[in-house]
């Protein structure tokens, strides 16, 4: 099975040059990971790895991300995170020659709020993605199943947080880019940004959502919105 979702690696580019542009020295930013491979078994869903081209485009990211923005990955431990975070990272220092500090796996930017698997997935196939998504924010599904969705949204909008707050910018500015899962930045979008999930479209490919802080103030912006003050 074979599900075909926008590039949106250069919205994320986009995204980064301008908030720097905007004085901005430290942003952290959750992506979904690069282009790959599906299963008719859903519970393969773990062990799908990236395609040929999500390798390049995962690359190509990287070498194009602003030399003055020093990234530290962060990962979901599914395969296809890691392998996303680790092709950035060879793109970044292949291209500006800068080593960067080990990826860190993160329980957080995996699909923590899946309680039950089977439960999840099967009234995923029943429904279709997009019904199963509202379904989850309009708290129809049972928390045995699914965790609540704006307390998913708020656990993984703290965590970016704290991922912002530990940036050292001692030699310039940095990022923290997190490599996760579309169903990770949904809730977000939703609960965070006021961006339905019908409205807003799939996530594509290398597509996110960064964070900053301004005015002493947190605020989240994707390049579908302006920023938006947590």
């Amino acid at each position: 099975m074979e599900r075909k979702y926008e590039l949106r690696s250069q919205e994320t580019l986009d995204t980064m040059t301008r908030l720097l542009d905007r004085g901005v020295t430290k942003m952290s930013l959750i992506l979904r990971h690069s282009d790959r491979h599906y299963h008719k078994d859903p519970m393969m869903e773990p062990f799908m790895g990236l395609t040929e081209p999500g390798k390049t485009y995962a690359l190509d990211l990287g070498a194009k991300m602003p030399a003055v923005l020093v990234p530290k990955l962060y990962a979901s431990h599914f395969g296809r995170c890691i392998e996303t975070a680790y092709l950035v990272d060879k793109g970044f220092t292949r291209t500006h020659h800068r080593q960067l500090t080990h990826t860190v796996t993160s329980q957080t930017l995996a699909p923590f709020y899946i309680k039950d698997i089977r439960k999840a997935l099967e009234l995923m196939m029943a429904k279709g993605g997009t019904a199963f998504i509202r379904s989850w924010f309009d708290r129809e599904i049972d928390g045995s199943v699914m965790e609540d969705p704006e307390h998913t949204a708020d656990v993984l909008t703290d965590f970016m947080l704290e991922r912002l707050d530990e940036l050292d910018e001692s030699d310039g500015p940095a990022a923290s880019v997190c490599i996760s899962h579309d169903w990770n930045i949904f809730p977000i979008k939703e609960f965070k940004l006021g961006l339905p999930h019908e409205g807003a479209g799939d996530v594509g490919y290398l597509d996110g959502i960064a964070f900053f802080r301004e005015n002493g103030a947190a605020w989240a912006t994707t390049f579908q919105t302006d920023p938006v003050k947590l």
